[in-house]
């Protein structure tokens, strides 16, 4: 696994997704500490290029960038997120399995699964109509 972030950490999350909105908005409302930030990649006022990754990119897997500038991808990114919780939480612990020998690989083979069906899934055509788009920006 790359190096503990350094928080605030910025998740890339697609909010038009219902899958997505749903997993990185709960990790939102579990965040006691202001660790974490959430932006909307389905936003229309998501713009991608000053973080010289393209909007290609940010959909087809998760991101998360700490507040060094490193760079987390897809089950790296949910490693990432995990940090901000105490280890003795469920999601500590899921951060703790997802670096064992055993598990990683499998992490990453159902990541890849899901990120090649995601594009399918329905769709909140109004994801960015009502305040959806705004949680997790008021932070710093």
């Amino acid at each position: 696994m790359p190096t503990k972030p350094h928080f605030p950490l910025r998740i890339f999350y697609d909010g038009a997704c219902p899958v997505c909105a749903t997993e990185i908005e709960r990790y939102g409302r579990m965040d006691r500490e202001e660790r974490l930030i959430l932006v909307d990649i389905s936003a229309p006022d998501f713009d991608p290029a000053p973080l010289d990754i393209t909007l290609d990119e940010f959909m087809y897997q998760m991101h998360a960038i700490d507040g060094d500038g490193t760079v987390y991808r897809n089950v790296d990114a949910f490693w990432a997120i995990w940090q901000a919780f105490p280890a003795s939480t469920l999601l500590g612990l899921l951060g703790m399995l997802v670096t064992l020998p055993a598990v990683n690989p499998v992490a990453r083979l159902c990541y890849r699964g899901f990120a090649r069906i995601r594009r399918y899934l329905p769709r909140h055509d109004d994801a960015c109509t009502t305040d959806s788009c705004t949680i997790g920006k008021g932070r710093p």
